[in-house]
């Protein structure tokens, strides 16, 4: 099997140790093929995506990281027919997207919020 060296910060570093021990995995590697798994899983749902279709986009992100939300949200109004923000405590944030429209647009709108780097989480659910 080829090794593939990660920089990780620290805190993620915390992370992957806390989730390795209350899910049992072996080790730091078997966690992350894991996770990479999950990931080409949710990309192929994605791209597999066609026709007209409703789904809700979950993101979260720092309070003081509002400004890509704002963006993007403008760069998809097309798909976007209700947007809920709600602060879930003194720094962290969620933004709820109710969508409609093209499957590929929708999407793409959650590639394009879990590129960005200022936010935390996108998670798109498909009805």
């Amino acid at each position: 099997m080829p090794i593939v060296s990660l920089s990780l910060p620290e805190e993620l570093v915390k992370s992957l140790n806390q989730i390795q021990t209350s899910l049992g995995y072996a080790g730091r590697s078997e966690l992350i093929r894991a996770a990479v798994r999950l990931m080409l899983d949710d990309l192929k749902e994605k791209d597999a995506l066609s026709g007209y279709a409703n789904g809700v986009l979950l993101v979260t992100h720092d309070e003081a990281n509002e400004e890509p939300i704002t963006r993007l949200k403008h760069e998809f109004e097309g798909v976007v027919k209700t947007h809920i923000h709600s602060k879930l405590s003194r720094a962290n944030c969620v933004e709820v997207f109710l969508l409609q429209g093209e499957g590929r647009k929708l999407a793409s709108m959650a590639k394009t919020f879990q590129k960005e780097e200022k936010l935390r989480s996108a998670k798109l659910v498909v009805f």
